[in-house]
């Protein structure tokens, strides 16, 4: 199994194109030890050849013209893709807008949870990827799937997908009253477990969270790799750094550190390689340099960044 990192930061991207904040700029500046990062989405394959994407990020069309295995083979035909599958973990919109970006007719199926999908069907305009052409089909929690492309043809990658504590998305909120509880344990946000043939272990890809409980855990248990929600560092960090008024924990997403945070919340679970995905631009581990960065590597932890691959 080869798996890519092709987004590793949060909505916006890092830098967001809007954001002055310190990180932000020393990004724009190319300081060394702070990379720019495209918003979240991870591509894996078994055999190298079929590719199936984890979200489609608002960066996409960037996304695959960095990354030369999701691009057309030079004798493919005229019109081609070597990814045969998207399967979605929530609504966000740095999860789905990218869809817009695959309308060229070409066949590849979505997957994705009842919630999600209709979440696609309320909003007409992703009725410019033809149904016909591009199938959408249902992932039901705790059930094992065969992914396929859109002709039915297995990619031999197996996924177990399974609901996470997080919210929904932010544009699907009532405005009328934004301190209402949009928390949701329900499968608006799923976390996905990735098995192969001959694998000795999964790679759980979850880059939302809100919490850590006991059935997450029992998910995580014996895990070959984790990729987790790394979006803020501290609870608290958009509001201190001036650039929001909301918490981590409003926003859908555990904090890395703190009594509460990812870190300790996942310190006993036995999991091989830790890898912090879905990074705000705001997190202080963006900086390589910074006391944050080699906390959380100290932790035992690593910070994803685009173009990071793995091989299982």
């Amino acid at each position: 199994m080869r798996v890519k990192i092709i987004g590793s930061a949060a909505g916006g991207g890092f830098p967001q194109w809007n954001c002055n904040y310190h990180l932000s700029r020393v990004a724009r500046a190319a300081m060394a030890g702070v990379r720019s990062r495209t918003q979240s989405s991870l591509a894996a394959s078994v055999n190298g050849v079929d590719w199936v994407l984890f979200n489609a990020s608002p960066d996409i069309r960037q996304q695959i013209a960095q990354t030369a295995e999701l691009q057309p083979a030079a004798d493919a035909p005229l019109r081609s893709t070597p990814i045969r599958a998207v399967v979605l973990t929530n609504a966000d919109v740095d999860h789905i807008a990218g869809l817009l970006s695959l309308r060229e007719r070409q066949p590849f199926a979505v997957y994705a949870t009842a919630e999600v999908l209709a979440t696609l069907e309320a909003n007409s305009i992703f009725n410019v990827l033809d149904p016909a052409i591009v199938p959408r089909r249902l992932l039901a929690a705790e059930e094992q799937v065969v992914l396929c492309d859109a002709h039915g043809h297995e990619t031999a990658m197996v996924l177990e997908s399974f609901p996470v504590p997080r919210k929904i998305a932010l544009y699907l909120e009532d405005r009328a009253h934004p301190d209402a509880d949009y928390s949701s344990d329900a499968c608006d946000t799923i976390g996905v477990r990735i098995t192969w043939a001959g694998s000795r272990g999964a790679i759980v890809y979850i880059p939302g969270c809100a919490r850590v409980d006991a059935a997450l855990r029992e998910h995580l248990a014996d895990a070959a790799c984790l990729l987790f929600d790394g979006t803020v560092y501290t609870d608290d960090e958009m509001i201190t750094a001036g650039v929001g008024q909301k918490t981590g924990t409003r926003m859908g997403h555990i904090a890395m550190s703190g009594e509460a945070g990812s870190i300790a919340g996942l310190a006993d679970v036995k999991i091989g390689r830790r890898i912090f995905v879905h990074i705000n631009n705001t997190n202080p581990v963006l900086d390589e340099n910074s006391a944050e960065h080699a906390a959380v590597t100290a932790a035992g932890w690593e910070v994803a960044y685009d173009g990071m691959e793995m091989e299982f």
